[in-house]
């Protein structure tokens, strides 16, 4: 499922037409990524957590040459699924 047909299933299950359940579906995306982007976890019962990871600064190697690179540090958002939606899929 892709973001057109999110806003499709969601504008079909709630009766809002599909200009609003864009606004809706594109809303609970910016401010989920506003809190993690402030440093806090957004946690839905019964759906899941959405976090931050911090990733350290490592070493690597370019595989073409050969050469030892350094890989900054970095931020990832991490989604660890709730118990609810696990039993949903088992």
């Amino acid at each position: 499922m892709n973001k057109n047909e999110l806003i499709a299933a969601v504008a079909d299950e709630t009766g809002l037409e599909k200009r609003d359940a864009a606004k809706a579906v594109d809303s609970v995306f910016e401010v989920i990524a506003g809190a993690l982007k402030g440093g806090d976890e957004v946690r839905l019962v019964g759906f899941g957590t959405f976090s931050v990871a911090e990733r350290a600064a490592s070493q690597g190697r370019n595989p073409r040459t050969g050469e030892t690179i350094s890989i900054a540090a970095s931020k990832l958002p991490k989604f660890r699924a709730g118990k609810q939606l696990k039993d949903t899929l088992n």
